[in-house]
């Protein structure tokens, strides 16, 4: 019988490395967040995020609102260097909150530059990003996240999350993808 750990070249991060990072970076939030007065908002990006965002709220102390933006920028395994806003967050009161961008993996860094910029253009008080993974070695253009998980190699990675062509997000580690599985 088939199984998606079938198409996995090996594990990157192990599901207790994945909770120790989350847990982490959610000590990182609660000590730079603990004594704001403004709301906090985690904003995941649909769909990769929702698991990452899912640990971390739980793991965070301090009161948080939580809320969705789906963009598209990728086609198959490449970055088209354009974003396309699918679903926007609508607020009328954006100027008194802290904005946490919440993504899963922040490759060329395009879309998360993107969209800081369009959220503090629309006038949140500030905007700041959590991602699970780091690749700066892909990036395009001068974006770091404020909270960085683990930084990786440049491999097509799955899991806990992230997917390839929609599969793949529900396995509870990162793994790395078979190239045979992606490429023609």
């Amino acid at each position: 019988m088939y199984s998606m750990r079938d198409d996995i070249e090996r594990i990157l991060v192990s599901e207790k490395e994945i909770e120790e990072t989350v847990t982490r970076i959610a000590a990182e939030i609660d000590r730079d967040y603990g004594d704001s007065e403004r709301s906090l908002l985690l904003l995941a990006i649909l769909k990769g995020s929702v698991v990452f965002m899912g640990d971390l709220m739980k793991k965070i102390r301090r009161p948080v609102e939580i809320d969705f933006m789906r963009v598209s920028s990728y086609s198959g395994t490449e970055t088209r260097g354009k974003v396309d806003i699918l679903l926007d967050l609508h607020r009328d009161d954006l100027g008194r909150v802290d904005i946490l961008i919440v993504e899963d993996i922040v490759d060329s860094g395009k879309t998360l530059a993107y969209l800081s910029n369009y959220l503090k253009f629309k006038g949140a008080h500030s905007v700041k990003c959590a991602t699970m993974l780091n690749k700066p070695s892909r990036r395009k253009v001068d974006f770091e996240p404020d909270y960085s998980g683990l930084v990786i190699p440049d491999y097509f990675v799955v899991g806990y999350g992230l997917d390839y062509n929609e599969k793949y997000r529900t396995l509870p580690f990162i793994g790395i993808l078979k190239p045979e599985i992606y490429t023609d």
